[in-house]
This record gives structure tokens, C-alpha cells and sequence, in this order.
């Protein structure tokens, strides 16, 4: 294990009902006037609307709606509720929804008592604004990114091209129900569990390879993901394999599995980029990259790959070599997105623009490249691995 230091600031109310039962007293710690940020709506069709409001009115709230927030929030959208939050002297920003939605007010928060603009302080400067953010907290209705576990948040500058990561605030409290993520389509259930398996991969595939017990956990909750997904395909409204599915997308993203470990996330910053250009889905663009990232780095992290083929698909060694074990775990991957019902193939993915080879090249060419991949990527290979991916 690596030298670390670990703190969590985020409480975290889980179960049936939580929001009934606990909303109530956080908000009862921050003062009067409340934001309420959605995405497009389905909380009013689904009533998790009406619960959120009934408690936040039976605490004398006032209550300022911020909807609309997109599947890949742009940071038009966030400079959008920064502007509210000041011009109603927002006490609190209570985020309810999927990832999206958290991310999007993280940075909100941050660029609500700033006059500096986060995204010029933080890309361009290298520093974080001086003021502290708006308290926010999150209720969580699409389980997946693990988004409510950190401070960091996507967002899309449709300006520059451009989808990264933000540092803004990390939420003081989460609110998780499994029984809010059923009237979620099935499609997005499935996206935002392969994202868990991501996360979970992205941290498993990053150094150090000796003995350690983030790597032993991370495993487990790899496992746990495939499980559990696999019971949903065959009764999509299994609590129990929700809830797990719900927590283990918390534990990819609370810190843990990367205690003593350095990530790689090379797989997100390609699907980032082109997340920039097509405004694809976020979970699905992970499922039809992954298989081929992988075989392009296998070998400079072979008895890592050899150790997820066994332990995490179960496969037996048999007369393989350790190359062909390894290749078999990722064949064993890909085969399990197929299983899933995810795409493959980028060809596979419902974008606003159609996806050409100019597209994939200015798309690799402006990948961000992590420093912790095995194998460290260039803009040429990037462009070859989308190719295939096609």
C-alpha cells in the first residue's frame, strides 16, 4: 500500500423511505432558501417531486426550482444556477436525480459565491476560487456515477469541445433510495451499473500491482456489479439487487478502492471527449470502449489482467498462457456488455451528431492522456482504438 490520508465528508442516509425519514433533519441545519435542481422532469412523473416537496414545505422552506439539467450538463446550464443561487441568496442546493444533476450543482455551488469564473480559475489558473461553495446536498434517483460521493463534477463546454472534470462541492449529505431508481428506463439502469464496473476497473488497472487491500475490495465490488446486473435481466425491479447495485456505485466513487492507488481513467477521458462531440450517453460510450482499450494495454499490465480474469470472471487457467487468460477476461467483458443489452460498437450509440472518422481523429487528438495507464497513450493510438470500436 501506498502512503495516504483518507477523509470522507459526506453522510450518507440509505434505504426505503430515507428521505422521509431523514430529509428533514439536514435541512433543518442550513437556512431558509433552498434550490431545488432536476433534470428534465420525470421526478413529477414519478412522485419523488411531490415527496421532496412535501418535506421541504413541512420545514418552511423556500423553495426555488432549477430544472432542466441535461444527461451530460453543459457549462452554459451551470452558469444558469450560479446566477439564481445569488440572485435568491440560495442557503442550500438540494441536487435530486442522477449524476448529471449532482455534477452540474457541485460546480453551481462553486461558481455561486465566486465572481472568478471556475472554469478560467481551475483549467487555465490551476486553482480553485477562494470562497467556500453553497452547502449541497444530493438525493440520489439514477444510481451509476457515485457522483454524490465526491466533490468533482463532469461538465461539457460546448464552446471549446471540451468535457472534463471540475472540482466544485462535495455534497454534505446523500440521500440514497433504491426504491426511487424503478421508474428509472431499464436502459439507464443497465448504463449507470456498467458505469460502477468502470469506475471500479479504472481504479483495479492502476498501480501499484502488489499485494494491497483496495485491489482485494475493488473485486468484490466488480463481482457484486455483474451479479446483481444479471439479476435485473431477469426481474428488473429486484430491490435487493438494486440496493447493492446502489451501493457498490458508492463505493466505486467514495475514495476506498483507490486508497493507496494510482488510477488510470484513461478509458473515461477517451469517452469524454467524445461524450464532447456526440453528446452520447455516458455509461454506454464506456461499454463500447472499454474491451478495445483494454487489448491495447493488456500486456504492459499482464498479471493484473490475468488476476481479473480469475477472480473476477472465474475462469480457469486450463492449457492458457498468461496472455491468452488475460485476453480471455476481456473477451469474458465484452461478451458481458452484449449479455447486457450496452453497445459494443460506437456505431451502436443514438448521437445528436453522427460519429465520422474526421470526428474520431479531432476526438483522440484531444483526449486528455492520464499518466497512470499502463501503457501511456498518444492521440495516434487513441484514434486507432475508436476505429475499432466503430
Amino acid at each position: 500500500m501506498r502512503n495516504f490520508i483518507f477523509e470522507y465528508p459526506t453522510k450518507v442516509y440509505f434505504g426505503s423511505g430515507a428521505v422521509k425519514e431523514h430529509l428533514a433533519g439536514e435541512l433543518s441545519k442550513y437556512g431558509k432558501n433552498v434550490l431545488l435542481a432536476y433534470g428534465g422532469g420525470s421526478i413529477k412523473a414519478n412522485g419523488v417531486y411531490d415527496e421532496v416537496m412535501s418535506v421541504l414545505k413541512e420545514c418552511g422552506k423556500n423553495v426555488t426550482e432549477f430544472g432542466g439539467i441535461m444527461p451530460n450538463p453543459t457549462y452554459a446550464k451551470v452558469q444558469e444556477g450560479a446566477a439564481l443561487a445569488k440572485q435568491k441568496g440560495i442557503d442550500l442546493i438540494l441536487a435530486v436525480g442522477g449524476g448529471s444533476v449532482t455534477d452540474c450543482c457541485k460546480i453551481v455551488a462553486l461558481q455561486a459565491t465566486n465572481d472568478e469564473d471556475v472554469w478560467e480559475s481551475e483549467l487555465v489558473k490551476g486553482k480553485l476560487p477562494a470562497c467556500p461553495p453553497v452547502p449541497l446536498g444530493a438525493i440520489v434517483t439514477v444510481s451509476g456515477t457515485g457522483s454524490e460521493m465526491n466533490g468533482g463534477g463532469v461538465i461539457t463546454n460546448e464552446d471549446k469541445k471540451i468535457k472534463t472534470g471540475l472540482f466544485g462541492a462535495a455534497p454534505r449529505f446523500a440521500v440514497l433510495d433504491p426504491e426511487y431508481t424503478m421508474s428509472v428506463p431499464f436502459a439507464q439502469v443497465m448504463s449507470g451499473a456498467f458505469d460502477t464496473l468502470s469506475h471500479a476497473m479504472e481504479t483495479y488497472f492502476g498501480q501499484p500491482d502488489d499485494d494491497n487491500v483496495s485491489d482485494d475490495i475493488n473485486e468484490a465490488v466488480m463481482r457484486s456489479v455483474i451479479r446483481n446486473m444479471r439479476v435485473l435481466l431477469t426481474d428488473h425491479n429486484d430491490y435487493t439487487a438494486r440496493s447493492n447495485l446502489m451501493w457498490d456505485s458508492a463505493m466505486a466513487e467514495n475514495g476506498i478502492l483507490k486508497i493507496g492507488k494510482k488510477t488510470d481513467f484513461q478509458a473515461h477521458m477517451i469517452e469524454h471527449q467524445l461524450g464532447a462531440y456526440t453528446d452520447c450517453n455516458h455509461g454506454m460510450g464506456l461499454a463500447a470502449i472499454h474491451p478495445s482499450y483494454y487489448r491495447h494495454i493488456f500486456k504492459e499490465g499482464l498479471a493484473k489482467f490475468v488476476r481479473f480474469a480469475t477472480n473476477v470472471w472465474n475462469i480457469e487457467r486450463g492449457d492458457m498462457t498468461d496472455e491468452q487468460l488475460a485476453m480471455a477476461g476481456i473477451d469474458r467483458l465484452e461478451q458481458f456488455i452484449a449479455e447486457c443489452g450496452l453497445p459494443t460498437r460506437l456505431s451502436q450509440l443514438k448521437v445528436r451528431t453522427p460519429i465520422t472518422d474526421k470526428m474520431l481523429e479531432e476526438v483522440a487528438y484531444s483526449t486528455t492522456i492520464q499518466p497512470n495507464s499502463y501503457k501511456r497513450m498518444t492521440g495516434g493510438e487513441i484514434y486507432d482504438i475508436l476505429k475499432e470500436c466503430m
